[in-house]
């Protein structure tokens, strides 16, 4: 697929995530012809109706099957978008919500960049003895096709929760360990929330776990070769369910 073709089914899929319901599907099919695509798609209107994680993937999926099969529907899609919602403002969480609000943060300043839908990025302590579960996650990320970075992978801000805050900004899913109670990586994991990324706790012991996150699912593993093993798997698919699907 053109590399140009792409850029616009991901900018389409951002303000059809942030905005539409299944009325305004209803219409894009009839409007482009590719009603039977859309009905047809096992689960892109049950995610929508819903709330899934994998409502975006399916309109990701949708949105590139419609522009490969027939390229002027997806014209007709895009400019019933473009013309339904103008000068939509730009959509950095990870999950459709039926109300948007617009914030402005006075610790950080809000990068001028775009969230990335292939992106992972890690919090955690940067001890030695994580190394080897740092290594898991990002082994576990190219698996499922998804670039992985942690802050001391970067360094492009004199402040360093501004790196932090960016990384998040421009993540799709970020995976935090709570391991050892680290307070750090509690406040990247509100920072996290508060933006609507995909999160994606794990832990040594469920015990390291704040009260206020241990009704959420914990990927729970053991530090040796085994547990790491076992963590891989269990990080994959779930990074399979949050893919682009591009």
């Amino acid at each position: 697929m053109d590399k140009e073709i792409g850029k616009r089914i991901i900018a389409l899929r951002q303000s059809i995530v942030a905005n539409f319901n299944a009325g305004h599907w209803e219409e894009a099919g009839l409007m482009s012809g590719q009603s039977d695509t859309i009905d047809d798609h096992p689960r892109l209107l049950r995610s929508l109706s819903w709330g899934d994680e994998d409502y975006a993937g399916n309109v990701l999926g949708v949105l590139k099957s419609i522009a490969e099969e027939d390229i002027k529907a997806f014209r007709v899609i895009e400019q019933f978008v473009n013309e339904t919602f103008p000068g939509d403002s730009e959509y950095i969480s990870a999950k459709p919500a039926e109300r948007r609000i617009t914030f402005a943060p006075s610790v950080f300043s809000v990068p001028d960049m775009s969230p990335e839908s292939d992106l992972v990025v890690v919090m955690m302590q940067f001890s030695a003895e994580f190394a080897p579960v740092y290594k898991t996650i990002r082994s576990a990320c190219k698996a499922a096709n998804f670039s992985c970075l942690r802050v001391d992978d970067i360094w492009e801000e004199s402040i360093i929760i501004q790196d932090v805050f960016n990384l998040i900004f421009r993540s799709h899913v970020v995976v935090v360990d709570f391991t050892g109670k680290n307070p750090n990586v509690m406040y990247e994991t509100g920072i996290a929330h508060t933006l609507g990324k995909h999160v994606v706790p794990i832990s040594q012991s469920l015990s390291d776990v704040p009260f206020d996150l241990n009704h959420h699912r914990i990927l729970k593993y053991l530090a040796n070769e085994q547990g790491l093993a076992a963590l891989k798997s269990s990080l994959m698919k779930r990074l399979d369910q949050m893919s682009p699907d591009i």
